[in-house]
C-alpha cells in the first residue's frame, strides 16, 4: 500500500490498496465504478446501496461518468427493467466532485482509498451522515472502462 499525494495544493491522498489488471482510466473516458463516501467509520453515501425493485428483489447499479467531467452533469434518474415488466425510476448516489478526477489513472479491478477534504468533498453543505465541512474516506473500485 503506497501512499501518493495527488494535489498538495487540495491536500488530497489516496491509497492503493489493489492495483488493477485491466484498461486505464483517462481523461475523458467513461467509467463505471463503485463507490462509498464513510464518515468516521459509518457508510454516508454508497453506489452500492440497493433499490428495491417490485416488492422482493434489490440491486446495486455502479455509478458510471466521464473521468475529469464537470461533477452532477451525468446525474440522471435510472430506469431499471425487471422480470415482471415493471420498471423502477432511481436517482443515482452523489458522489463527492474529488471522485471524477481520482480514478485518473486507476486500471479496471483497481481499489483506491482516498482521504477528501470538504473543499472538493461535501463543502460546507455535507450530504447523509457526513456533516459540513467534514474529511471522510472514499473508496473506489474501478469496474469498467466503457466502449463509445
Amino acid at each position: 500500500m503506497t501512499l501518493v499525494v495527488f494535489d498538495p495544493a487540495d491536500g488530497l491522498k489516496y491509497y492503493d490498496l489493489v492495483e488493477g489488471k485491466g484498461p486505464i482510466a483517462e481523461k475523458g473516458l467513461t467509467v463505471q465504478v463503485h463507490f462509498d463516501c464513510l464518515y468516521r467509520g459509518i457508510t454516508a453515501v454508497s453506489s452500492r446501496e440497493s433499490k428495491l425493485l417490485a416488492g422482493n428483489r434489490s440491486i446495486a447499479q455502479p455509478y458510471e461518468f466521464k473521468v475529469g467531467a464537470t461533477p452532477g452533469k451525468e446525474r440522471k434518474r435510472e430506469f431499471v427493467d425487471n422480470p415482471n415488466g415493471l420498471f423502477s425510476a432511481q436517482a443515482a448516489p452523489k458522489p463527492p466532485p474529488a471522485m471524477y478526477t481520482i480514478v485518473e489513472g486507476m486500471r479496471v479491478g483497481g481499489k483506491r482509498t482516498v482521504i477528501v477534504p470538504p473543499e472538493i468533498g461535501y463543502g460546507q453543505k455535507g450530504m447523509n451522515e457526513i456533516p459540513p465541512g467534514a474529511t471522510f474516506e472514499l473508496n473506489i473500485e474501478l469496474l469498467q472502462v466503457v466502449a463509445t
